[in-house]
């Protein structure tokens, strides 16, 4: 009996002593705040997510090595969702359970739009990236950093025709994917305003490896150039398909063609000199702020950054200029998401943000202001089309 009372004395002191080092413990987010995010770090869209993610991480990098924001310090968190809307709910949720309190993602809009009744509950800021469709941004705490699909599609139009003027349009684009739909449909909508004409229009589905139907169509066609609202590595497969059918149509297309040099290697290279995109950011533009970026990003990475990372920087700067507008504190990191969102969200549209992708503000809708560039690959380099 004596021994059972020793080893129960023995029990709860032992039980008092974890609790009093539990409470010294320090915790690893006391005056963090923990911004997280989602995008495709495997599958077929890994390049954007693994873009969003470096230029992220590089301005958490630069905030906290300055000192913070008011003295808080940021972490970053993100998890892969595969470019798929289901993944993405599961991988928001690992971010809610380990802490998140702002949310900058996702990277793809199907991943986006699946995740709207999540954050609209949550209540927390959400500064997408790179999810362009209108439908990505609709909960009341959504903003993005990107241009959306409807006016990408309609200023391609746009400048193709009255600048380019060209007036016979191949266009091909990926049935499967929101992004590249969405913007098949505003370009064709607005091309046809104007005037121009489609000579061919044909699509793919997204496990496509054989192009050879649609390309066929397009080499029969009067077209003068061939519109590809796709993402780069798609677009680098069809570019390569396209040569050996001896079709010599210039590429033209949106954000999603940049970093298209990164697929495409040796001779291969030289079969998008001329390509045409839609961007916000050119690595080769001498604004300092765009210089030092990519100095960071290649010495970091051994890469040249795309218009994903520089959406991502600038998004990180974006939730930081709304830190400051809200004045929070050291002590605001001990908020929820939802009572942070509620101090964040009503100034997103009162801030000013000087950003790689150019100078912006934002609506009431979640949308950017900003002015917006035409690339051109050339010598085998992205430059500011002429």
């Amino acid at each position: 009996m004596k021994m059972a009372k020793r080893l129960l004395a023995l029990t709860f002191a032992l039980l008092f002593l974890a609790v009093g080092f539990a409470g010294c413990k320090k915790n690893d987010t006391a005056d963090q705040l923990v911004i997280g995010g989602t995008g495709p770090l495997t599958g077929e869209a890994s390049t954007y997510g693994t873009s969003v993610k470096r230029g992220a991480q590089i301005a958490i990098d630069e905030i906290n090595e300055a000192g913070g924001i008011n003295g808080i310090k940021l972490k970053f968190i993100f998890e892969d969702d595969e470019a798929d809307g289901t993944k993405a709910k599961a991988a928001f949720e690992k971010l809610m359970d380990n802490g998140m309190q702002i949310f900058m993602g996702t990277v793809t809009s199907g991943a986006g739009v699946a995740l709207n009744d999540a954050i609209k509950n949550e209540g927390l800021l959400h500064v997408t990236p790179s999810a362009s469709q209108i439908e990505a941004i609709i909960s009341p705490n959504s903003f993005r950093i990107c241009f959306n699909d409807v006016d990408q599609g309609k200023a391609m139009a746009e400048y193709i025709y009255e600048k380019l003027g060209f007036t016979k349009a191949a266009i091909l684009y990926n049935q499967d994917d929101s992004y590249s739909s969405g913007l098949y449909e505003a370009f064709k909508a607005r091309w046809n305003e104007l005037g121009g004409t489609i000579s061919a229009d044909t699509s793919f589905p997204k496990s496509a490896t054989d192009f050879n139907a649609q390309l066929t169509k397009i080499a029969g066609s009067d077209a003068e150039f061939l519109f590809m609202p796709i993402y780069a590595e798609k677009a680098a497969q069809i570019v390569i398909a396209a040569n050996s059918k001896n079709i010599n149509l210039p590429v033209i297309g949106c954000d999603g063609l940049d970093g298209i040099l990164n697929y495409l290697q040796g001779d291969n290279a030289k079969l998008v000199e001329g390509l045409i995109y839609y961007t916000p950011f050119i690595a080769s533009d001498p604004s300092e702020n765009v210089k030092t970026f990519v100095a960071k990003y290649k010495d970091k990475y051994n890469i040249e950054p795309d218009q994903f990372a520089a959406d991502a920087y600038d998004a990180i700067y974006v939730i930081k200029a709304a830190i400051e507008k809200a004045g929070l504190t050291v002590e605001d990191t001990k908020l929820t998401a939802k009572a942070l969102g509620e101090k964040l969200v009503p100034v997103m549209t009162q801030i000013e943000v000087d950003g790689l992708t150019g100078k912006m503000t934002f609506s009431e809708s979640g949308e950017p202001t900003k002015s917006a560039k035409v690339a051109e690959i050339k010598d085998g380099k992205y430059v500011a089309k002429e």
